[in-house]
């Protein structure tokens, strides 16, 4: 049952962060907040931009005595409805923007949740350092939202995911109170650091957070290989890592996400080119030549039509803004598309790519797929026109037979993006149901009330599948299409 706000409840909310503008509540406000970048939404009662710890810690404490939802939120380019809300309060936490801190010699940084990611990487560079979790949507991710849901990125085959390189953690409670969690340097207790990352907003909402820097390598080789078919770069990437290269990342993009890349960047992609893999290693100069080298040889080896090295700084780029901007890339192809998350065996991708296309076959939808393939992380996109009568059930269905797919390959549900609302009602393809009770007796631990980002990351006993917010581009019922800036 949806709780009502009353005029006096909004001059206390407006009292707490001190401007109304930072208090919305017309209806086209709500609604453009009602999504992240999945095809997830639903309208939140009211959106608020706190701008300290001290407004976060009031605006949760005002939710709990007035008995609303709290539904965090950053820069909303997640990919699994995670910061879609659940009603009540959406709390945008945009304005924590500082980076508080960063010490060369500890090789951390102090910074509030609002801090683009990328924005870290270069306040680090001074001093020989970087943030090494770096999702594609890292120009504009922010690093509360990677704390959410334990983002990964290409260059995590080599440096691990965000819960590597997480030291401490502020925390606000579903009260309002404030909590310290640590990892380090005790490694006595609970690892609470390691059980908060990845908890997609449903623990608490984290105000500061205490980062490990890694010092930039000596040197950097980035190769690309363009291969007739994907399961023979997939192939390869095999036999890289069991030749005893750890690169740093091993990125690979099909023929539709070429094509929709070529289109964006004036990119030309010979017609018999399949498959595009990108290799990058590091390390030594010594180093980094020989794994390049020894790349280079496998990659010709295992039925490469061409494989160049970057010669510059600038073709290295080009070929990450390449694989970077490949999802921006697919509107190209199609006005929508429904991105996956699937991680898989590395052995199992030859087979898994085949599947995932005929998947698309069966339902009449074209598939674009591009992979993190060190790390078996795969990201097929279905391609779809929201405007076409009845594609949204054939999109959904073949969406749910690819999550199918990974977990009878061996794998599961999720690799960098989060369960969410998108992937929740699935979890039992993974987890017994004495497995999803104990999460949510851990849940019900630091959030007893269950007021966090309720109806995420957790499927709820009695709740069928079909109990949905909502879907991105269907019309709100009761909503006209002039109202919600849908018509024409």
């Amino acid at each position: 049952m949806t709780v009502s706000i009353s005029a006096d409840a909004l001059r206390e909310l407006i009292a707490i962060v001190g401007d109304g503008r930072y208090v919305q509540l017309k209806v086209d406000d709500r609604y453009v907040h009602g999504s992240d970048a999945s095809v997830e939404w639903a309208e939140p009662q009211v959106v608020v931009y706190p701008g300290s710890p001290e407004e976060v810690r009031a605006v949760v404490a005002w939710a709990a005595r007035h008995g609303l939802p709290v539904t965090p939120r950053g820069a909303g380019t997640g990919l699994s409805g995670g910061a879609v809300p659940s009603g009540g309060v959406l709390l945008v936490l945009t304005r924590l923007d500082r980076i508080l801190d960063i010490d060369p010699q500890a090789r951390t940084a102090r910074v509030e949740p609002g801090v683009v990611n990328l924005e870290l990487s270069e306040a680090a560079e001074p001093f020989g350092l970087f943030y090494a979790p770096d999702p594609s949507s890292q120009p504009a991710c922010t690093i509360g939202g990677n704390l959410a849901e334990n983002s990964g990125g290409p260059r995590c085959l080599a440096y691990g995911v965000t819960s590597n390189h997480v030291r401490r953690l502020m925390v606000v409670l579903a009260d309002g109170s404030e909590v310290e969690l640590s990892a380090a340097p005790d490694p006595l207790g609970y690892d609470l650091v390691g059980l908060f990352v990845g908890s997609e907003g449903t623990l608490g909402v984290a105000v500061e957070a205490e980062v490990r820097l890694v010092p930039r390598p000596e040197a950097i080789r980035t190769l690309s290989a363009a291969f007739p078919e994907m399961a023979l770069a997939a192939e390869a990437v095999n036999r890289v890592l069991l030749a005893g290269v750890r690169p740093v990342a091993l990125e690979l993009m099909d023929r539709a996400t070429l094509d929709a890349v070529g289109q964006a960047f004036r990119e030309a992609v010979p017609p018999e080119v399949k498959a595009l893999l990108i290799a990058e290693v590091a390390g030594l100069q010594e180093e980094a030549d020989w794994a390049a080298g020894l790349c280079r040889s496998i990659f010709a080896e295992s039925g490469a039509l061409a494989v160049e090295l970057a010669a510059t700084p600038a073709e290295r780029d080009r070929l990450w803004r390449m694989r970077k901007r490949a999802r921006g890339a697919l509107g190209r192809l199609a006005p929508n598309y429904y991105v996956h998350d699937i991680t898989v065996p590395r052995h199992a991708l030859p087979a898994v790519l085949v599947q995932v296309e005929a998947i698309g076959r069966k339902y009449g939808l074209r598939m674009a797929t591009y992979l993190h393939a060190g790390d078996g992380n795969l990201h097929p996109n279905i391609l779809f026109d929201a405007r076409e009568p009845g594609v949204f059930d054939r999109v959904l269905a073949a969406g749910e037979e690819i999550l199918g797919l990974a977990v009878e390959a061996g794998g599961t549900l999720s690799g960098e993006h989060g369960i969410g609302l998108e992937k929740r009602d699935y979890l039992g393809l993974v987890f017994a149901e004495a497995d999803l009770e104990a999460m949510r007796k851990v849940k019900r631990a630091f959030d007893p009330a269950g007021r966090f980002n309720p109806d995420k990351a957790l499927p709820q006993p009695g709740i069928c599948r079909e109990v949905r917010p909502g879907v991105k581009g269907r019309v709100p019922e009761g909503k006209p299409a002039a109202e919600v800036g849908l018509e024409g």
